[in-house]
């Protein structure tokens, strides 16, 4: 009798903290607001994202440059470069994931981009971001200081790892941002560092030195869970693993059968099937158990 009454003891605390979690209010990115605006000789560049808002994990930009000379958009312009620089407190400096050439979108007018950000500003972490503009006689650049706050929206999270063959590896959600009780397409990015040159300390960064690639055709295989004691590690039917679309971007299919905290549960594999990161996961129901999670995986909350 005293084992039942702690087990039912610790399944209502868990149950408890369980409630008071999906009672959180997701939040959801719908404007592009302007997050910085750069002078740069004659061009002004207003850069645009998602609620105004820089946020670990991914984020959609937008950036419209102006002739500060007419107030009209820029024309004759033949490259607008982005560049995050993450600065630390060591002198050293990094990066994330991102888009070096922004793409010009001629019917909207404006250039489109993304940028991961796998940390947010903190005492020891400042970012900055350079901007450049390209034309026929010159190019010019400048850089402003930016803050990154943590991500609100865990549908939304990131996990960066190095993989079994020692490569730098980020995975960032994208979609859902709100997720439904029914099958949700899940779709995230997935990019490797793969810089060629040394960074130096220079005024201005050399983008040899933070690159980052798209990774291909490989698979991550997905297993979600709910890990909570209360839950009991129970699963969910008609999922799919994430696969490459012609787009670039990793696309599965999740079933959530309820709102509340799951772990998405991942292993990657190359082209070749080996695993690059990841392990599996007991698919026993363990009522008043905490659920074990791959080594790889992103939890999130609805």
């Amino acid at each position: 009798m005293f084992l039942l009454c702690v087990w039912v003891v610790s399944c209502t605390k868990e149950k408890t903290d369980y409630q008071a979690e999906i009672e959180t209010i997701v939040p959801s990115y719908d404007d592009f607001e302007e997050v910085l605006q750069v002078d740069l000789g004659h061009y002004q560049i207003f850069l645009e994202s998602l609620n105004g808002t820089l946020y670990t994990g991914y984020n959609e930009l937008r950036a419209r440059v102006m002739d500060s000379r007419t107030q009209q958009p820029a024309n004759g312009i033949e490259k607008l470069t982005f560049l995050p620089i993450l600065q630390l407190e060591n002198q050293k400096s990094d990066s994330g994931p991102h888009q070096y050439q922004l793409s010009f979108q001629a019917d909207k007018g404006y250039y489109t981009g993304f940028s991961v950000f796998p940390h947010a500003s903190d005492a020891e972490r400042e970012w900055e971001i350079y901007l450049g503009v390209e034309s026929s006689d010159q190019y010019v650049q400048e850089y402003a200081e930016v803050q990154v706050h943590p991500q609100e929206n865990k549908n939304l999270s990131m996990t960066q790892f190095t993989g079994n063959d020692q490569q730098d590896y980020y995975i960032a959600l994208i979609s859902p941002q709100v997720p439904k009780v029914a099958e949700n397409e899940l779709v995230a990015g997935v990019y490797k560092r793969d810089s060629v040159v040394p960074a130096e300390d220079d005024e201005f960064p050399n983008p040899q030195a933070y690159r980052f690639s798209v990774v291909d055709d490989y698979t991550l295989q997905l297993d979600p869970r709910m890990p909570e004691a209360s839950m009991g590690n129970h699963s969910s039917p008609g999922n799919k693993d994430l696969v490459q679309s012609q787009d670039g971007w990793y696309r599965g299919l999740v079933n959530y059968t309820m709102t509340g905290n799951w772990t998405l549960n991942l292993m990657m594999r190359d082209q070749a099937g080996n695993v690059i990161k990841g392990t599996p996961v007991p698919d026993a129901f363990t009522p008043g158990v905490e659920g074990v999670k791959s080594e790889l995986h992103i939890d999130i909350l609805f």
